[in-house]
């Protein structure tokens, strides 16, 4: 008889579940907290498939005790939440909300008690309204105003909370709230896309510089990044080139400026980067000023990567890229799945950019669960997802890549945005008219990858 082969990870590495504060807290209007610009989507008609809000999502606001009960049941390592800029700080500036700030210090409180690091990410879509009001990120003002925020929550946390994430996803931030108009705010404006962009880039470093001074301690501080590898759609050049225009266009848009102190080069010498460019210098003042880069591209202590699925592209002209659907693959209730790309972005990460600390920041799927006969919520898929992205990883591990640590999207099923309640992404199911809570058959399955700190090949 052979022995069953196991897939080993690192003594040190990090298993852990994300969340953010929008799509579980709930708690919408009470003790103080201010409008975010996902409380005014949510009510324009349209806006959300299901016509449904985050106004008590899965009530974590209230149930935050029995959540981190459920994360030392998981074992979990570490979590990362999302802190609410309307609860800190209700207009965006100005007086801070000692409630808001009381209930993330207990929150890390708990977190601490049970031996779970916590990361709380700073910003994750939810702008405070007023400062919509005054121009939202295409607004310089909106980089020196989430600084300011940053200091505040860091000067009341910063003693016990050493891992930061300032951004989640700022690409998603930039493009689909201001170009697509998909999420808050809704925009369909290329100029205010790329002054967004910009802006939340260097609102990052303002963050970074802002946290370390808050804490007066050393820190670990990163941004968690949307990240999807690229793949031409046939053997065709023009599919090639669609690629590196997709590429651009997603990853080194973000990447670049944040690990190499520029804009991609080929982006930034076109005709629409130009034509941009242009078009703002017309509307305000210089969008890229002195050391803006040198603020962006401080040095982090890791890089979250946010993996769900890839692109496979082909070329159209004028639009340069489409993203097409291959015949043969699995699909979930949103994308394709295709594990192998995350071992091909993370071996490219490190091989291009070269970090020493690339973490995993978010990887789920969503799979439409329901509550079985027997009381438990079975969900071979989402396992069989979890396991061959985990297998990935440590493949990427095997080959040099420094991966520090794994973190499921999400811990709880949420307000997953515009789909609504529809897309069931948790290792806890939750009933959102009751709120009870039961942890499905993949959170069993992960608990038991984080006591082996590891899983059968």
């Amino acid at each position: 008889m052979t022995e069953t082969a196991w897939i080993r990870f690192p003594k040190d590495f990090l298993w852990g579940a994300a969340t953010s504060a929008y799509q579980i807290e709930g708690g919408w209007n009470e003790d103080g907290r201010g409008p975010s610009i996902w409380d005014h989507f949510c009510r324009q008609p349209g806006r959300v498939q299901t016509g449904e809000n985050g106004d008590s999502a899965a009530d974590h606001y209230h149930r935050w005790a029995e959540d981190v009960d459920l994360m030392s049941q998981i074992g979990l390592k570490a979590y990362r939440f999302s802190v609410a800029w309307t609860r800190i700080l209700p207009t965006g500036a100005g007086a801070v909300n000692k409630a808001g700030l009381d209930f993330y210090d207990r929150l890390v409180d708990a977190l601490l008690e049970k031996g779970i690091t916590p990361y709380p990410t700073l910003f994750h879509y939810d702008l405070p309204q007023p400062l919509q009001d005054r121009g939202g990120w295409p607004n310089r003002d909106t980089a020196k105003l989430f600084g300011d925020y940053a200091a505040v929550i860091g000067a009341r946390l910063g003693d016990r909370v050493d891992h930061w994430i300032t951004h989640n996803e700022p690409w998603v931030t930039a493009f689909l709230g201001h170009l697509t108009g998909e999420h808050a705010p809704g925009q369909r404006n290329p100029f205010a896309t790329v002054a967004a962009t910009h802006h939340v880039l260097l609102s990052h470093g303002y963050a970074l510089q802002a946290l370390r001074a808050a804490a007066k301690r050393p820190l670990q501080v990163g941004a968690a990044l949307n990240l999807s590898p690229s793949y031409p759609a046939s053997s065709a050049p023009t599919d090639q080139k669609a690629v590196q225009f997709t590429d651009g266009f997603i990853n080194r848009i973000i990447l670049d400026p944040l690990l190499k102190g520029r804009y991609p080069e080929d982006f930034t010498s076109s005709w629409v980067w130009r034509w941009l460019e242009r078009g703002l210098g017309r509307r305000s003042r210089q969008l890229i000023q002195a050391d803006d880069l040198k603020v962006i591209a401080a040095p982090m202590d890791f890089v979250g990567v946010n993996y769900y699925t890839r692109a496979v592209v082909r070329y159209l002209p004028v639009v340069q890229s489409m993203q097409t659907r291959p015949k043969d693959s699995e699909y979930s209730q949103m994308w394709e799945i295709y594990p192998p790309g995350l071992y091909d972005l993370l071996t490219r990460l490190h091989k291009e950019y070269g970090h020493a600390n690339w973490l995993v920041s978010e990887n789920g799927v969503p799979v439409p669960d329901v509550v079985a006969a027997d009381g438990g919520v079975h969900d071979p898929d989402r396992i069989r997802y979890l396991r061959n992205h985990i297998l990935q990883v440590q493949r990427a591990l095997a080959a040099g890549v420094p991966v520090s640590g794994y973190f499921v999207w999400s811990l709880l099923d949420n307000f997953e945005w515009v789909y609504g309640y529809g897309r069931r992404f948790g290792l806890v199911y939750v009933d959102f008219a009751t709120k009870q809570r039961t942890l499905k058959d993949s959170g069993k399955w992960y608990a038991q990858v984080i006591r082996d700190n590891g899983l059968q090949a």
